[in-house]
């Protein structure tokens, strides 16, 4: 319930506490049973998935953040459910949009590889590849993107080419908060294909570009992607006008910056996603409505990353582990916490088990559906989980990174040096083991191996 709103207990709220409720008094299986009269009753849901940038794990008061707080998504988390081991599916900007919109891992498609693509390359994803909007839309969906796309430039990719019936938004990685150019200068927002010029600042642009969305007259259910820019860089508030005319005017966008200015772009993104609930709510669709919070990657330097080490363009858990929550009233029990292993993929094979919408078998998911786990018709499953990332930016030599977790273990390769860390009881990573389970760390590298082989090797 949005902060501002009467303290009325909805049906939303009501259906939530209930199952809640149920579960703790009369067991599981009563617990399935209320799940599932619910669920025949309701039309196929719509869905809202909201993904941020560059968001640490403990950048949400619900997740530990203390220096501001974020009501709306504490209270979102509070109305489903919320994940402590969710993943990335890489530690930078493209591939886990890739992950995303494919259900795959990025390293199954070139342009996976390119961690992050930088402009001017002419890799994307390919339109004639199946994702999640053209999946949807084929199956009577409505589909639109607000937001971040940058798996793709013009004129051969983009969000039209690729299932989305509409687009407002950047194609490439960042954008100045409000003059909305590139590093370079370039204007990059967009309706649809075409460049407009507007004026205001990109993360209220996208909330009142979502919300109006949300608020129309259709006779389909709606899928929206809503990819907020915030908090990537430029560290722009929104009262930082002036940093966008002089500061950023002649320093690159990745310096400057402050705590302050970093927990005003959080509160800004965290009003912004609370008119989107509103919306929801407003317009009588949040009973019906699949509502996804997570962000694409770990933090950057302003971020709070809690127990953990390492930031975005690292393997270590600090680049890698995100908050993610789902809430689905009536369907999904509110106000619990999940342990499960999880990673952005899982959230495509969710999202389409949740709409009956069939995947392409010649493009088979590597995610999995989380609604048998979060409903408890399944016991929390280990998993195992890899990544492999080689920066492709101009000049880096930084070395090849590998990590696989496997249950609570954890293997870490940088370059030739390879770690083993139990996460279970060393959750920063601080410990290595690899002298005391050497059998532990074979297995765990000939799986590396292993899935290494099933995708595409890094261009020569």
């Amino acid at each position: 319930m949005h902060k501002d709103q009467p303290q009325a207990i909805s049906r939303r709220k009501f259906l939530g506490t209930t199952i809640a409720s149920t579960a703790l008094t009369i067991g599981a299986s009563s617990l399935l049973s209320s799940v599932s009269a619910v669920s025949t009753k309701q039309r196929r849901p719509n869905i809202v998935f909201i993904l941020t940038d560059d968001l640490g794990w403990g950048d949400l008061s619900i997740y530990g953040q203390t220096n501001y707080q974020t009501p709306n998504l504490d209270q979102l988390a509070r109305e489903g459910t919320r994940f402590t081991n969710a993943y990335a599916a890489q530690t930078v900007c493209t591939p886990t949009r890739v992950g995303f919109f494919t259900g795959r891992y990025p390293a199954r498609l070139p342009v996976g590889l390119q961690e992050p693509l930088a402009g001017g390359e002419t890799v994307g994803l390919p339109p004639e590849d199946p994702t999640i909007a053209s999946l949807l839309r084929a199956n009577g969906y409505e589909t639109a993107l607000v937001g971040k796309w940058h798996t793709g430039f013009l004129p051969n990719y983009g969000p039209l080419k690729s299932g989305f019936d509409e687009f407002f938004g950047n194609y490439s990685g960042a954008i100045d908060y409000f003059t909305h150019k590139t590093g370079s200068g370039d204007l990059d927002f967009y309706e649809g294909e075409e460049l407009v010029d507007r004026s205001g600042y990109t993360t209220d642009l996208y909330t009142e570009r979502a919300v109006n969305f949300i608020k129309r007259s259709r006779t389909r259910p709606f899928y929206l992607s809503l990819h907020y820019t915030a908090p990537h860089w430029p560290w722009e508030g929104p009262e930082d006008e002036e940093l966008s005319r002089n500061f950023y005017n002649s320093n690159n966008f990745s310096v400057g910056g402050a705590p302050e200015i970093y927990a005003a772009m959080m509160k800004s993104l965290d009003n912004g996603i609370g008119k989107v609930l509103t919306a929801l709510e407003e317009s009588g669709q949040a009973d019906n409505t699949i509502v996804i919070f997570v962000s694409d990657n770990g933090g950057e330097q302003y971020s709070n990353f809690g127990r953990f080490q390492g930031k975005k363009g690292s393997l270590y858990e600090g680049g890698l582990r995100v908050p993610a929550i789902i809430r689905w009233p009536g369907v999904i029990p509110s106000n619990r916490v999940s342990t499960q292993v999880t990673i952005t993929m899982d959230l495509t094979a969710t999202i389409l088990a949740a709409t009956d919408t069939e995947p392409d078998p010649n493009y088979p998911l590597d995610g999995r559906n989380l609604l048998p786990v979060i409903l408890g018709k399944k016991a929390v499953d280990p998993r195992s989980l890899y990544w492999r990332y080689k920066a492709n930016r101009p000049g880096s030599s930084e070395p090849l990174q590998a990590a696989v977790r496997s249950g609570d273990w954890k293997y870490l390769k940088q370059g030739e040096q390879e770690y083993l860390f139990n996460l279970a009881t060393d959750e920063g990573e601080q410990t290595d083991l690899k002298n005391d389970y050497p059998q532990v760390l074979e297995q765990l590298r000939n799986k590396f191996q292993a899935w290494n082989a099933q995708v595409l090797p890094y261009p020569a």
